[in-house]
């Protein structure tokens, strides 16, 4: 095996992609057969150099660790995390060392979400060995999902698995210890256990919602607005309905394709044009009306109404625009 070890991921990457890329990193240091470890955290980008030095204070161990690895003759595991904030000068000082570093002293890994610095990734070229960790998706936590229970010896019924894909989404980390937590349980896993015992996913993502709005799937659509609502004050959630249907209202009125793109917020992404186009034709004209007037009073009871009748008022209008975007009766 090769001295350096790359582990690039997913600039976008969440907790769960982090964990995979630790988890790469520690398995390498155990087959490198490294006595003892040296770990660095790039520090980010607004941390400048002060001026003494072409390498932050934070970066400045991995200078005497890569020349000669450890004071006691054992080999070092050197773990530098976050690599991607690197900064140019300092990637030019590395790139300096690692020419020369011994394959018997020291074994090295950058993790890094994200691109590493030029100077960096052209020094390991042919020199480094470099695993890629793609971004994780729901279908693949899903995929997993079953693994995971089997190897606890746990069963969930449908609903409940759903719950737990809702709950920590692609964060498998925390999946998986919710699952250690759950191991001993008689019955199956069901909705209701989960949601009273563990609290929503750290990363959820709005667009989980109106996809499931979109698509008429209430039981999802409720299930992901339950853990929205946890932190997100439901007005934000009104807003990105409201963005959404002007959206399907300008498919519907747009005469051609062009002129829809058009209409579309510049940042707009290509695919996402492309889809509501093609959904266009599913959702009524009197249907999109209903939404807007619908999308109207629930703005006006969430402004004027205490608080304790949000939660319904957010509920009602997603079953209503589940059954309207579906065009069930």
């Amino acid at each position: 095996m090769k001295a350096i070890l790359h582990i690039a991921g997913p600039s976008a990457g969440g907790p769960g992609e982090r964990e995979e890329m630790l988890n790469r990193m520690s398995l390498y240091l155990e087959q490198a057969e490294v006595k003892e470890r040296l770990r660095i955290d790039v520090p980010q980008r607004g941390s400048e150099l002060d001026g003494s030095g072409s390498v932050r204070g934070e970066l400045e161990p991995l200078i005497p660790a890569l020349q000669s690895g450890s004071l006691f003759g054992d080999k070092v595991g050197i773990e530098v995390v976050d690599a991607q904030w690197i900064q140019a000068a300092e990637a030019a000082v590395l790139a300096e060392l690692l020419a020369g570093v011994d394959p018997q002293a020291v074994a090295v890994v950058f993790v890094a979400a994200g691109a590493l610095p030029k100077a960096l990734t052209e020094a390991l070229k042919g020199r480094a060995e470099k695993i890629s960790i793609s971004k994780l998706r729901d279908r693949d936590i899903r995929d997993l999902l079953g693994e995971e229970l089997k190897k606890r010896g746990l069963e969930s019924d449908r609903d409940g698995a759903q719950a737990l894909l809702v709950r920590f989404g692609t964060d498998l980390g925390s999946l998986r210890r919710a699952l250690d937590q759950l191991i001993g349980t008689k019955h199956k896993i069901t909705r209701s256990l989960v949601l009273d015992r563990f609290k929503n996913r750290p990363e959820e993502g709005m667009w989980h919602y109106t996809d499931a709005v979109s698509a008429g799937q209430v039981g999802p659509a409720l299930m992901h607005l339950d853990a929205l609502l946890t932190h997100t004050h439901p007005l934000a959630l009104v807003g990105v309905l409201e963005s959404d249907l002007r959206q399907k209202s300008y498919a519907s009125a747009a005469p051609d394709f062009d002129t829809f793109a058009a209409w579309m917020p510049p940042r707009a992404q290509t695919w996402k044009v492309e889809k509501l186009w093609k959904a266009r034709g599913r959702v009524s004209d009197s249907d999109l009306h209903r939404a807007v007037s619908a999308l109207t009073r629930a703005d006006r009871i969430l402004k004027s109404a205490p608080e304790e009748t949000h939660r319904l008022t957010m509920e009602r209008l997603t079953v209503a625009l589940c059954r309207w975007y579906s065009n069930r009766p």
